[in-house]
């Protein structure tokens, strides 16, 4: 996950997901500028500066030893731009997941595709067997992102929004669920 201290970089069919650098502030501050992207999560979007400074916070990592705070910029590969971010809050086996992705590039499935990247990097490098991400019930866009990463939702509740989930321990690995199904 982490090599000399930095956490690596992954890719997914059209993104390159960069660790998180305080030189992205100015990019994913104009990336992120719209005020609607805070409608269901509150805020309002942060300037340059503002943003470099929540960026050096990020990357000094958590004050909690057992907490780690990994986060991605998405880059588009077609036109070079960063375009929002993926990020995982790592206590032990579950990860609590966020996205973001800028209005200009909504509505192309790269959120999808980050989220269902994330997942996907974290099972294959990473301890992480319990993904976990809270969504506000009227944030159909968001539902769909963490469906298309295999999170479902639950009966359970956080701040006003629905807690999504998927444990990878329980599934079954490919392989495995003929061999399972079939009991001679």
């Amino acid at each position: 996950m982490q090599v000399n201290g930095a956490l690596e970089p992954f890719a997914t069919s059209r993104l390159d997901a960069l660790p998180l650098d305080v030189a992205h502030a100015r990019e994913m501050a104009a990336a992120l500028f719209d005020p609607a992207l805070h409608t269901y999560t509150g805020g309002a979007p942060e300037d340059p500066e503002a943003l470099r400074a929540r960026y050096e916070r990020q990357s000094a990592g958590s004050p909690d030893p057992a907490e780690l705070w990994w986060n991605w910029a998405l880059r588009v590969r077609t036109d070079g731009c960063l375009a929002g971010y993926v990020q995982a809050t790592v206590r032990g086996a579950p990860a609590e997941l966020a996205w973001v992705v800028g209005t200009p590039w909504q509505g192309r499935g790269y959120a999808k595709e980050a989220a269902a990247g994330l997942v996907r990097y974290l099972r294959e490098r990473s301890p992480v067997t319990t993904f976990v991400a809270h969504i506000h019930p009227d944030h159909v866009a968001s539902a769909a992102v963490a469906s298309a990463a295999g999170l479902l939702p639950t009966d359970e509740w956080e701040d006003g929004e629905v807690c999504w989930r998927r444990d990878v321990s329980r599934e079954v690995a490919p392989g495995r669920a003929a061999e399972l199904r079939y009991r001679p």
